[in-house]
């Protein structure tokens, strides 16, 4: 393509055909790129000033390259425009806005013009072509593809898709795993960005979904519906969960997604370079679920605080080990797949926390109730661990216990109310000795104790609670005093004044009687 002008015309067209059947553009977009070399060269022969453009006829591919000069009210370009009385000059009909169009003969491209349109077309193509492969695979993340290597640098491989190139960054690939140029490879594509240097697609080898498609590719029952996968976690190379479900009750998933002999998940762990799977059955129940996960540790019991989304796994004392794992990798994963905090403890660790919490409640009660060891352990027998919940607990459930009536239950709960009312009385001089503002009492989720705790850590006032962190309100008051949900609840409560701040000129703008008002209240 030295010399577009020496090509017989037909030819011209044959190259553009075949130029878009090469780069899978069409045919229109070379062509267009064709007339703008053109033009570019047009404009460097007749000078840069002069509105150069060039038309392929799109039949019989004939040139036809002319000056355009437009009709404005008021030229600032002589060569390329013409007042409207000039131009009627020329042709009478014409109009502002209008353009005339002076026919130029054909070019005969030097070799630097030459040179110079076929670096636009190149470029133009180019550009074309990355728009091509931006639009086709946009819209195919999440998919599963197959290329060859084409080269690798520095860990980072490069991957010709057919008719697209790929990069398979370092860290995306399974750990000692190492291409090739020439080498298959198979990926997902976890994203495509449109970037200047062109469509960046980004494969990846160790994303979760990678090995919840190669299961869709490999259990015909998964590509079908029939079952789903409902979470993946991994830790590439080494081992991974996954989690599945049955729409079918004839069909077992674990057994389907295992195949016979192990044939279907053998044929996953081979592409995923020996990555041992853990296969599961998924379950709407979180303590099932996370039993199930833990697999193949047995698990005595869970005790679950959805406040918190932590769930406490009791095993035996043989079993902590393989419950927890190599380097803490079962629970970890386990806790990836469910999305709960997993605690782990032995029978005989739960035993002896028990023990404790038994001890520090009788000893609560003993002293706060004025009671023997007996009536304490009772209690504490029957599920009271706080004096609150003697305090207000229906008198029926305290005449229930076995030994007590009525009386003993009423007392009890007397005792109970009045070691509560001079407790909050000794923390409410606290408090008041502290500097804690009345306001901060009023905020929800917090009690006179919780006040005395946050004065004694400096935070004295609404603005001292908003400027927390949920977590550091909770770290403060304890995760047995307050939840995040809670906190986050209150540090918003003590924010509020903040934003009717913002709105006060419009309270002031009411009645003077309720402007008043609010002034008495402010000074009070």
């Amino acid at each position: 393509m030295d010399s577009v002008s020496t090509l017989p015309r037909t030819e011209l067209l044959q190259v553009a055909d075949t130029v878009a059947r090469e780069k899978g553009i069409e045919r229109e977009e070379v062509l267009m790129a064709m007339e703008m070399a053109i033009q570019k060269a047009g404009r460097s022969k007749y000078g840069q000033e002069n509105d150069i453009r060039a038309e392929i006829d799109r039949k019989n591919g004939e040139i036809r390259l002319m000056r355009v000069r437009t009709i404005v009210e008021e030229v600032e370009n002589e060569a390329a425009e013409l007042t409207l009385d000039q131009g009627k000059e020329i042709q009478p009909d014409i109009e502002l806005g209008g353009e005339i169009r002076d026919p130029l003969p054909p070019i005969d491209f030097g070799r630097i013009a030459a040179q110079t349109a076929k670096q636009v077309i190149v470029q133009k193509v180019r550009e074309a072509e990355r728009e091509r492969q931006y639009n086709e695979y946009k819209d195919r993340t999440t998919e599963l593809v197959n290329g060859l290597v084409k080269r690798v640098e520095y860990g980072n491989v490069t991957v010709d898709l057919g008719r697209a190139e790929a990069i398979l960054r370092r860290d995306e690939l399974l750990p000692r795993e190492t291409f090739r140029q020439g080498d298959r490879v198979r990926a997902y594509i976890y994203d495509v960005r449109r970037e200047v240097r062109g469509p960046q697609i980004f494969l990846s080898r160790t994303h979760p979904q990678f090995m919840a498609k190669l299961f869709a590719q490999e259990v015909p029952e998964i590509y079908d519906g029939i079952i789903e996968i409902k979470a993946v976690a991994r830790d590439p190379g080494s081992r991974a969960k996954i989690a599945v479900i049955s729409h079918d009750n004839s069909i077992d998933p674990v057994g389907a997604c295992v195949g016979m002999r192990g044939s279907r998940v053998q044929a996953v762990v081979a592409e995923l370079q020996g990555e041992k799977i853990d296969i599961i059955n998924w379950s709407p129940d979180a303590a099932t679920f996370v039993v199930n996960a833990l697999a193949p540790a047995e698990v005595a019991k869970v005790v679950l605080d959805e406040e918190q989304n932590r769930i406490e796994v009791i095993v035996p004392d043989e079993q902590l080990s393989l419950a927890i794992g190599r380097r803490g990798q079962n629970v970890r994963l386990a806790s990836m797949l469910t999305g709960w905090d997993i605690d782990i403890m032995t029978e005989e660790e739960d035993s002896a926390r028990r023990q404790e919490e038994f001890r520090k409640a009788s000893e609560l009660f003993i002293e706060a109730l004025d009671v023997d060891d007996v009536i304490s352990h009772l209690l504490v027998a029957e599920g009271f661990t706080k004096i609150e919940e003697i305090a207000f607990v229906p008198l029926e459930e305290l005449a229930d216990i076995e030994g007590f009536d009525e009386d003993v239950a009423e007392e009890l709960a007397a005792r109970a109310k009045q070691f509560l009312e001079d407790q909050n009385e000794k923390f409410e001089a606290q408090r008041r000795e502290l500097g804690v503002e009345d306001a901060v009492g009023e905020l929800p989720n917090l009690t006179v104790a919780h006040m005395v705790k946050l004065g004694e850590n400096g935070i004295k006032t609404l603005d001292d609670v908003g400027d927390l962190a949920g977590d550091e309100l909770v770290e403060l008051l304890g995760e047995d005093e307050i939840g995040e949900e809670q906190a986050n609840e209150t540090i918003m409560a003590a924010r509020a004044h903040w934003f009717e701040d913002e709105e006060q000129p419009a309270v002031e703008s009411g009645s003077g009687e309720e402007a008043g008002e609010s002034s008495e209240e402010d000074t009070a």
